[in-house]
């Protein structure tokens, strides 16, 4: 993938980046594997908001991603890349030599006429899916899952890979991407390599039409309204917001509240946290 610029000639236009889609392969979507998505606009079933700045958008398909990758034993030829609306990484069609068709995510280096397999025969290959246990340490691996059959729940997004850093008794060992080490049972899943689409993150959107076609409205600042809008509010001119910390516009603490509850099972998998300390 690389970055594509454009001719500045409106100020927008000076600083909008873009994919320039080198990896897409295919350009529409196979019909049997895409659902209706129905937008919400973060309102619940009483119609009220509970999810503040989500709205409009422009109308997207789900793609049906095969995250769990239990057809064992059965190669697959990659029919093309694609590009995928509700993920940051691209996607690869697969089909099966029974004639079945399913998506995967698309790691790096996969391209169109290549095999892909899963189960615990398949070689550690890239966008082959093997248990942990029969992958080699050291090896770069994704799209992990954290309970044996559930499917893929972690290290999804473009450009992201985690390592396989030890085995001992039925727990493997990965630094992930955040640079969190944690346990994950030998029985579960991960599929070889790093997740393609790595320049994702250099893209600038440079307007605010690109975040409205996302279905991201606009964010205002609390600083700048009144005491009875946010508790940030109020005061003459540009001033603090004149509280011990950053709330919430309901005056809940936040901008780095721990949130995650101390007494959570899956706390003692975890080795060492993303901020290099280890939990207690």
């Amino acid at each position: 993938m690389g970055i594509k610029t454009y001719r500045p000639y409106t100020a927008s236009r000076r600083n909008m980046t873009g994919s320039d889609f080198a990896e897409i392969t295919k350009k529409t979507p196979e019909k049997s594997l895409i659902s209706n998505k129905k937008k919400n606009a973060g309102r619940n079933s009483q119609g009220k908001i509970t999810v503040r700045h989500k709205g409009g958008g422009n109308k997207i398909k789900y793609r049906q991603i095969d995250f769990r990758r239990l057809k064992d034993d059965v190669p697959a030829r990659v029919i093309g890349i694609e590009y995928d609306p509700n993920r940051t990484a691209n996607i690869a069609l697969i089909c099966y030599e029974d004639g079945e068709k399913a998506y995967i995510l698309a790691p790096q280096g996969l391209t169109d006429g290549m095999k892909v397999m899963s189960g615990e025969n398949a070689e550690v290959r890239v966008g082959n899916c093997l248990p942990l246990e029969k992958v080699p340490v050291g090896t770069m691996v994704h799209n992990i899952e954290l309970y044996p059959g559930k499917g893929g729940q972690m290290v999804r997004s473009a450009g992201t890979g985690a390592q396989l850093v030890a085995k001992e008794g039925k727990y493997a060992t990965l630094r992930l991407p955040s640079g969190e080490m944690r346990m994950v049972p030998l029985g579960c899943r991960a599929t070889i390599g790093i997740i393609g689409n790595v320049d994702h993150n250099l893209v600038k959107l440079g307007k605010a039409g690109r975040k409205r076609h996302m279905g991201i409205r606009p964010t205002v600042r609390g600083s700048v309204m009144n005491p009875n809008d946010h508790p940030h509010g109020g005061g003459e001119g540009k001033t603090g917001i004149g509280r011990p910390g950053p709330s919430t516009p309901w005056g809940k603490p936040a901008l780095g509240l721990k949130t995650r509850k101390k007494k959570k099972a899956s706390s003692k998998l975890i080795v060492r946290r993303r901020d290099g300390k280890t939990l207690k």
